[in-house]
């Protein structure tokens, strides 16, 4: 799930991707218990039973389940601990029942009972879950965050010493935090309530904090972010509020008179935080001058993080201020994430088919397979619309199963209808190479379709040197997949990765090859890069081939394998299959 969100946030995005309500509060939790969401599914299945009979509502089982977790009330030899859980267990369902007037049933939340079949019925034709249930996670999470914060709150004032808190001790952590924050929104509400000038929310982050990590190891990220925060103690006065939200995403709310005045503190800030140890640091601020102070304090901060967002996709500054396009991006964001599973229940994604050409032979040799979505309502969506949203909440594992099953299917249809069929590459993202499962979901595919392992080739995109990624590149290497590195020269550590990965073809990168044409030199270099290739045994093929110029160069220079626009387009598989079967049949 996103990095960016909050409980309520992923608890919703959860239950917009069809688990119930119950799995959807427990998986919002999951990290802060070291849980991933499998496991926490599983745990949370087991206690789910009272929502699917149209009992008690999921979100308090979930919730019992988390303050449990929490407040370690779980061992039933301790009777002091037991009744003190039964105490917060008493606490959290009569507020609960209060927020929600009355109403603890799932047939009294939906107006339907959901033991009926024929209620069932009417409760997906009406939308009701997504509805009625997001309301009722709402007030779960509000009351678990403040029950939490109590909690926190009691611990500071005993004996135990909150800074003192060991860093491995992730719980107390997670609650140290949620104490902070809450103090901090506080704090800016009464700011927003009193304050005479105009108040201003900046949210800043580390641009490519994720390869900080990989290059320099986690210990010297932690570093990085204890730093900043302490230039943001040194730095801010009594009523200028910071916060390190999550991650390495931080926020401060002042007032001010000018703009110019944000823009300079913004100035001063980045000057002493931009550099630690050597290492340079950009920085990316987003800005949102406050217009309503009677909008949610939530709604200002998606704001100032929408503008953090774009600044982060900016070449020019790296300070921008919202402006209200930035809502069209917002809109876009939860249409993706509210229809993503649908797209895929309904087959609204479709593969389609690049063809990889050979220069000397004129002929297909292989293809890539691509994801489109073709909605019923908006039509053609496009990947870079799509897949960034999906990257970051990790939908993006069951599109791309999605996609390697197709090419699967495709591949058998070839064989069912005597065409030859070519090897067809599929996309692994970066998400597959962190866990176990993608070498057994692509192994049974490939053995339940009867298809040659050859057949189907994995692309890998060119990443900062990770250690983790090249040992499950290798284990897919001795299951016998062939491995090619997508995007070579467009990143960080193209010769590393080559060292440490055992690809077969490396894909030259689109703009590597448009920025190696326009001169002597960069022919010079995309010429050693072929050599290279061919004494290392590579393959290469170069991806963005457009001209006729580019196809003679890189024939010149021993380059074969080929695919761009020059040659074809990406086109539906239907189509790709009549291409494949014309040039076969002649």
């Amino acid at each position: 799930m996103g990095y960016d969100m909050t409980h309520r946030e992923k608890a919703e995005q959860l239950l917009h991707q069809q688990y119930h309500c119950s799995q959807a509060l427990f998986g919002a939790f999951a990290e802060d218990f070291g849980l991933d969401l499998k496991n926490a599914f599983k745990i949370s299945t087991c206690f789910g039973g009272g929502m699917r009979q149209g009992g008690v509502c999921g979100c308090i089982t979930a919730s019992l389940m988390v303050l449990g977790m929490a407040m370690g009330f779980y061992d039933s030899q301790d009777k002091e601990l037991e009744i003190y859980g039964n105490r917060k267990t008493t606490e959290f369902i009569k507020r609960f029942t209060e927020k929600m007037d009355g109403a603890i049933n799932c047939r009294d939340i939906l107006g339907k009972d959901i033991s009926k079949p024929d209620e069932v019925a009417d409760i997906r034709r009406e939308g009701l879950i997504l509805k009625k249930c997001p309301h009722a996670i709402s007030v779960s999470i509000e009351i678990l965050e403040d029950m939490l914060a109590g909690y926190l709150k009691d611990m500071t004032e005993s004996s135990i010493n909150i800074e003192d808190i060991p860093h491995d001790d992730e719980m107390m952590l997670m609650l140290k935090n949620m104490g902070r924050l809450r103090r901090f929104r506080r704090n800016v509400n009464n700011l927003l309530f009193s304050a005479r000038h105009n108040i201003g929310i900046i949210q800043f982050d580390i641009r490519k904090f994720k390869i900080v990590n990989d290059l320099y190891g986690e210990k010297f990220g932690d570093e990085v972010l204890y730093f900043i925060r302490k230039k943001l103690k040194e730095i801010c006065h009594e009523e200028q509020y910071f916060i390190n939200v999550r991650s390495d995403v931080f926020m401060v709310v002042m007032e001010y008179e000018k703009e110019e005045e944000l823009v300079d503190f913004i100035q001063r800030l980045d000057v002493q935080i931009s550099s630690f140890k050597n290492v340079k640091l950009q920085l990316s601020y987003g800005v949102y001058a406050v217009e309503d102070r009677g909008m949610e304090l939530r709604q200002m901060e998606d704001r100032a993080s929408m503008a953090r967002r774009a600044a982060k996709d900016s070449i020019l500054t790296n300070i921008l201020f919202y402006k209200e396009q930035f809502k069209e991006l917002l809109y876009n964001r939860k249409f993706i994430e509210e229809n993503m599973q649908a797209a895929i229940n309904e087959r609204q994604f479709m593969m389609y088919l690049q063809p990889k050409y050979s220069i000397m032979k004129n002929e297909i040799i292989g293809a890539e397979a691509l994801v489109r979505w073709k909605h019923p309502e908006r039509g053609m969506i496009y990947p870079n619309q799509f897949i960034p949203v999906i990257e970051e909440n990790g939908f993006v594992k069951k599109v791309d199963y999605y996609i390697w099953a197709e090419a699967c299917r495709f591949i058998q249809k070839c064989e069912s209808f005597g065409v030859i069929p070519c090897p067809v590459s599929v996309n692994v993202s970066r998400i597959h190479l962190k866990d176990n499962e993608c070498i057994e979901v692509l192994s049974n595919m490939i053995e339940n379709g009867g298809i040659s392992k050859n057949l189907l080739e994995l692309e890998i995109t060119e990443t900062a040197d990770d250690l983790q990624i090249s040992r499950k590149a290798l284990q897919l290497k001795e299951e016998g997949f062939t491995l090619l590195m997508d995007d070579f020269g467009s990143g960080y550590s193209s010769l590393n990765v080559l060292l440490e990965t055992p690809f077969d073809v490396i894909k030259l990168d689109r703009k590597f090859m448009e920025n190696m044409m326009v001169s002597n030199k960069g022919r010079l270099i995309l010429e050693q890069v072929v050599l290279m290739a061919n004494k290392l045994e590579l393959g290469i093929l170069a991806e963005g081939v457009e001209t006729k110029e580019q196809v003679e160069l890189l024939q010149s220079i021993g380059c074969d394998q080929v695919q761009g626009f020059y040659y074809a387009k990406p086109m539906p598989e239907e189509e790709f299959f009549e291409l494949l079967k014309k040039q076969q049949l002649g």
